[in-house]
């Protein structure tokens, strides 16, 4: 079965370093070309939770050296609204007050493979409905991605590269007209061979643009009145948006 591919931030909270690297190995076998990060208590979690990207999905234990798992949850929700929380103990006592605030999912010890992919899955279906997302044909898989994690896209010949906010890129056996029909309304065609997310448009300029990451990317010349009414366009309905 292909697994699809995310770009999430997962972290794991145990005060157990042995605890922990039950977990770590199991994730190893879920997924081992993505570790997550691991923390041994819940003030080292909520220092991380500080910094951006924000975490996705957190593996908290329930029983903390003196701290209270839920607690930290409640504490990390605040810091970070949007992470979700899965909480690993070793009984069945606490799920109440788990699903009281809202957990994601509840795992008993010893974590499983197969009680990682559940979580993971349910973090999925729940981002779907969050976010828009397309899946793109690779060489080998179907890499799943959402459309905000899409910075530009750039042809070379057959292949066309999806290059993402966070710098990696996906090679792809797709037409420019078939990517532009999968991206959607937020992204603007500049030339030929390149599309571009104008979320990610810092400056506008009359022959190219500057995205947030610094590329530069030029214009078509017949095209530059268009591109630049085009992105105009977008700036303005996406303000009535916000402010309707």
């Amino acid at each position: 079965m292909i697994k699809e591919e995310f770009t999430l931030r997962v972290a794991i909270c145990d005060d157990s370093l042995c605890e922990r690297m039950k977990l770590l190995e199991a994730f190893k076998e879920y997924d081992p070309l993505h570790p997550p990060e691991c923390y041994g208590c819940g003030g080292e979690l909520l220092d991380a939770a500080k910094n951006d990207p924000p975490i996705d999905i957190a593996f908290i234990d329930i029983y903390l050296r003196d701290e209270n798992g839920i607690e930290i949850a409640k504490s990390l929700s605040e810091i970070s609204p949007k992470t979700e929380f899965v909480f690993v103990t070793t009984s069945s006592d606490h799920a109440f007050d788990a699903f009281s605030i809202n957990a994601l999912h509840y795992l008993v010890k010893p974590v499983t493979v197969d009680g990682i992919a559940e979580a993971m899955n349910r973090l999925f279906k729940l981002r779907r409905k969050e976010r828009q997302m397309i899946s793109l044909p690779t060489a080998n898989a179907t890499s799943t991605v959402f459309l905000d994690e899409i910075s530009f896209v750039q042809s070379f010949g057959h292949a066309k590269e999806i290059v993402l906010v966070n710098g990696k890129t996906i090679s792809v056996w797709l037409s420019i007209a078939e990517l532009e029909e999968k991206l959607g309304d937020s992204f603007l065609k500049l030339n030929r061979s390149t599309i571009v997310n104008m979320e990610q448009i810092e400056q506008m300029g009359t022959e190219s643009c500057i995205l947030r990451d610094g590329t530069r990317l030029e214009f078509a010349r017949r095209e530059q009145q268009t591109i630049r009414e085009a992105y105009n366009n977008y700036l303005f309905d996406r303000l009535n948006n916000q402010n309707g």
